[in-house]
């Protein structure tokens, strides 16, 4: 489902005009704050959000932001219903090999979550163990892992948060997801955050890029140019602290 939620505009002093007749419409799946999300206002908020339009800010791009649900993102970018997709999207190599990414601007890794008063699980191999079901949403680095595990009992879930209920109803023994995952019930839900915890290391070390078509060539160009600039200078950072990140995914280097 595509929602559109809000228009916003870079409008900046730059030398590169803006080419007010061509909107670049940005997808987001705008379920996981503080990453992306629905405020109050029924404006898309969030780091990401905020990203997207101080790229578009220094890129003097007009950009249109909408709300996509997560199955739609990628099939949409490449059909041409959109012209990016801005998402806590893992570069991955099998990725690039149907889309095109930008620098990354965040880096994260999978972590295991659990109810707080679980015991004895660190890891893949404990939930095995304990004959636990692991949930994941479709679609994600983290159903993929599951996937390759073997003898491993797994639950697809179109939403993260779905997971999350099931696992504190006991109907599932753990999730996988973006350590980013639980940052949603830090700031929006505390009643169920005080139930669930990550366990064991960050698993894997994963890198968040705007995924566009690969014959957008200039627009890729263009962005990246200016995260380069927001990444040098501060802002990435800036929005890092403000929607209280933590350690659960970092600016890169």
């Amino acid at each position: 489902m595509i929602q559109t939620i809000s228009v916003l505009s870079g409008c900046g002093s730059k030398t590169e005009s803006t080419d007010n007749a061509h909107k670049i419409v940005i997808a987001t799946d705008a379920t996981l704050p503080p990453m992306s999300f629905v405020g109050e206002n029924k404006k898309l908020e969030g780091f990401e959000p905020e990203l997207a339009m101080a790229l578009a800010k220094e890129a003097n791009l007009n950009i249109e932001l909408i709300n996509v649900e997560w199955a739609g993102l990628f099939g949409g970018l490449i059909t041409k219903k959109f012209d990016a997709v801005i998402s806590s999207v893992t570069i991955l190599e099998e990725r690039k090999e149907k889309m095109a990414f930008s620098l990354p601007y965040l880096k994260s890794g999978l972590a295991l979550v659990v109810r707080k008063d679980a015991e004895g699980i660190a890891g893949i191999a404990d939930a095995k163990t304990k004959n636990l079901t692991v949930g994941a949403q479709i679609g994600t680095t983290a159903y993929f892992l599951l996937e390759k595990e073997p003898n491993l009992k797994i639950k697809g879930y179109q939403l993260y948060g779905h997971a999350i209920a099931d696992l504190i109803k006991g109907e599932i023994g753990a999730v996988l997801g973006e350590s980013s995952g639980t940052l949603y019930y830090k700031s929006k839900d505390q009643a169920i955050f005080e139930k669930i915890k990550m366990t064991g290391e960050i698993m894997t070390n994963e890198y968040y890029g705007m995924v566009f078509r690969k014959d957008s060539t200039d627009l890729l160009n263009r962005v990246n140019r200016s995260l380069k600039t927001l990444l040098a200078n501060g802002t990435v950072e800036k929005f890092h602290k403000k929607w209280d990140l933590g350690m659960a995914a970092n600016v890169p280097d």
